[in-house]
């Protein structure tokens, strides 16, 4: 069911949830009919119960294997966001319910703690977060982020945070200790410098520029920092990459990573209607570059393609994205690896 574009959100639609037998809809919206979402779109704070506070992956194409979710759903409102698919396991839509009915889960420090006391936990770096982003609009309210970093730090556990938001800017204090023991590393997500790209794009995150002043302050305060410039979505950000790496590198980036746009399940759907509204001009250039990088379609689950796409427009943007880095990022100055062994867990924090 498409609605107008709300401000602030990247989907217009709630599509159909794909385990749902049936969906709403409205024939007659006279009387009382009167569509759902019509006086506009609020948010609204679900809290929720979690199993454990580690999510578990075998992914080759990921670099940690582990990682801490506080929250499902995201305000942010990435159009192209992966995570839309999962936010319809808890019942709700890959569209406007997952940018607006976000899950908090208020149990998840109280989880993490109990696994550090396990005796048989042994400490390895996990992601913050791993599905969607833990410095999202409701990390102000409910702090779940930065009571991870505290436990982080009172256990001597290493953390690697990736972020849009300059949110992560409060807990500075928490980072430049964590940082001085060698248990942090900070990415920023950054894909376009265009502001008024980013109002249509990823409406409710940081500004490009916002986030390259936050590597410069964190970086001067010896809080190592690095970007992803993900996703790359060609004829949309594709042309911004190599000047986002010379400014992140110039700010005091140790390390750059980048992905291309993939369109699983319910996104195709959002992201094309995204395109129709927003560049009716270029749909059919950019969904036809998208299905070049993942062998014909816009969908990908196999392993390495996913993430970086094959063929020639492929080759393309790693070729650039490797000049950029051997250009503009310090090959001296490297993220500095996690210190394992300071770990107070298993019972061990009892003794101090």
């Amino acid at each position: 069911m498409k609605e107008a574009y709300f401000k602030g959100r990247g989907s217009a639609s709630h599509p159909d949830n794909q385990y749902h037998r049936s969906s709403l809809v409205f024939d007659h919206v006279e009387g009382i009919d009167i569509p759902e979402h019509e006086e506009g779109l609020s948010t609204q704070f679900i809290p929720v119960s979690s199993k454990a506070a580690l999510s578990t992956n075998d992914s080759p194409d990921l670099a940690l294997n582990a990682s801490v979710n506080p929250y499902q759903g995201c305000e942010h409102g990435c159009i192209y966001c992966y995570a839309r698919n999962s936010h319809q396991y808890w019942g709700f839509d890959a569209g406007l319910g997952f940018e607006s009915k976000i899950l908090v889960k208020k149990d998840i420090p109280g989880q993490l703690k109990r696994e550090f006391e396990k005796k048989s936990y042994r400490p390895h770096p996990f992601m913050l977060s791993g599905n969607t982003d833990c410095y999202q609009p409701a990390e102000r309210r409910f702090k779940l982020t930065r009571q991870i970093l505290e436990l982080c730090l009172s256990y001597r556990h290493p953390v690697s945070i990736i972020t849009k938001n300059r949110l992560i800017e409060r807990d500075m204090d928490l980072l430049k200790e964590l940082a001085r023991l060698r248990l942090v590393h900070v990415y920023f997500s950054i894909n376009h410098l265009d502001p008024q790209l980013k109002l249509l794009l990823e409406p409710r995150t940081a500004s490009a520029k916002v986030k390259i002043d936050l590597i410069r302050k964190f970086s001067a305060e010896n809080i190592p920092c690095g970007i992803m410039v993900a996703p790359i979505i060609p004829g949309i950000n594709s042309e911004d990459m190599v000047a986002i790496i010379q400014a992140a590198g110039s700010a005091g980036a140790k390390k750059a990573g980048y992905t291309v746009v993939r369109l699983n399940g319910k996104v195709k759907e959002l992201f094309t209607e995204w395109l129709e509204t927003h560049f009716p001009g270029r749909r059919d250039k950019v969904m036809h570059q998208i299905e070049q990088l993942h062998g014909g379609k816009a969908n990908d689950t196999e392993w390495g393609r996913r993430m970086k796409g094959e063929g020639a427009l492929s080759q393309t943007i790693a070729g650039l994205f490797r000049k950029a880095v051997n250009r503009y990022i310090d090959p001296n100055g490297q993220m500095p690896d996690y210190d394992e062994q300071i770990f107070r867990g298993n019972g061990q924090l009892k003794l101090f």
